[in-house]
């Protein structure tokens, strides 16, 4: 069965998804597959384009009737939140912010936690840092690699969205998850669903295995980065959310409603 699946380029998909995408496991999906800055996941997916892909959380409720959210894949957990930096030196007040896209979990959590910014820009997300050092806006929120490398740069932590929404809430914080079109079938899923808990299992087991497909794809290509950036998005949660998971889930998004 021929299915299309975007994920993003991000060393937690590429490392969670490549047993199941390089044929390291038996299956018989025939996968199409590409690879989008999460933003322009979630733009897909709100276009019905994907069979299967990965999405911010924030942006579920738009898509919940058309799309089944997976037990596996997702990016949960704690002490993962996105950063707000700004310039070192810098004192003043915060008026102007760039935000990795509208639809995304960063954005949703910057306007819970700072909704007295004045202006929120949408940009690529690798381009965020640089913009702030450039001084093009005040502050950004900071994903994926580059939470782990932004003190190499001019550029200080104002607040860690995470730790915030854990010290509100007592759950961890739910980034990115894995859906797929309900009319694909829940036997279609399921099995799809269990393959990719799969993949992930033999990614932990097997972790040096998928390395080349991930700096294939890393923004930061320094080992160290990459494996932060794998131990801090992959974990038990992406094998399975469990009841814990859910309830981050739910409480996140009945805040969105």
């Amino acid at each position: 069965m021929k299915l299309s699946l975007h994920i993003s380029p991000c060393p937690n998909d590429t490392f969670a998804f490549d047993a199941l995408i390089n044929g390291r496991l038996a299956h018989d999906f025939d996968l199409d597959v590409e690879y989008h800055d999460i933003e322009v996941l979630n733009e897909g997916v709100l276009r019905g384009e994907p069979d299967i892909s990965k999405i911010s959380y924030a942006v579920y409720p738009l898509v919940a009737e058309r799309y089944a959210l997976l037990d596996s894949g997702s990016a949960l957990g704690r002490g993962n939140g996105q950063l707000l930096v700004r310039r070192k030196g810098e004192t003043g007040k915060i008026r102007t912010v760039a935000s990795p896209g509208k639809n995304t979990t960063a954005n949703a959590l910057l306007m819970r936690y700072f909704p007295d910014v004045e202006e929120v820009r949408q940009m690529l997300f690798s381009d965020i840092a640089e913009a702030v050092e450039r001084g093009d806006v005040d502050a950004g929120v900071l994903i994926h690699e580059g939470r782990f490398v932004y003190e190499r740069r001019n550029l200080c932590l104002v607040a860690d969205l995470g730790k915030l929404w854990e010290s509100e809430t007592g759950l961890p914080l739910p980034l990115g998850a894995i859906i797929a079109k309900r009319e694909l079938g829940e036997n279609v899923i399921s099995k799809f669903d269990n393959l990719l808990a799969e993949s992930v299992r033999f990614a932990f087991a097997n972790p040096q295995v998928s390395r080349n497909f991930v700096k294939e794809h890393a923004q930061e290509l320094e080992d160290d980065v990459i494996e932060k950036h794998i131990s801090l998005f992959v974990n038990d949660y992406t094998l399975s959310l469990g009841e814990e998971g859910r309830c981050a889930v739910e409480r996140l998004l009945g805040a969105e409603r």
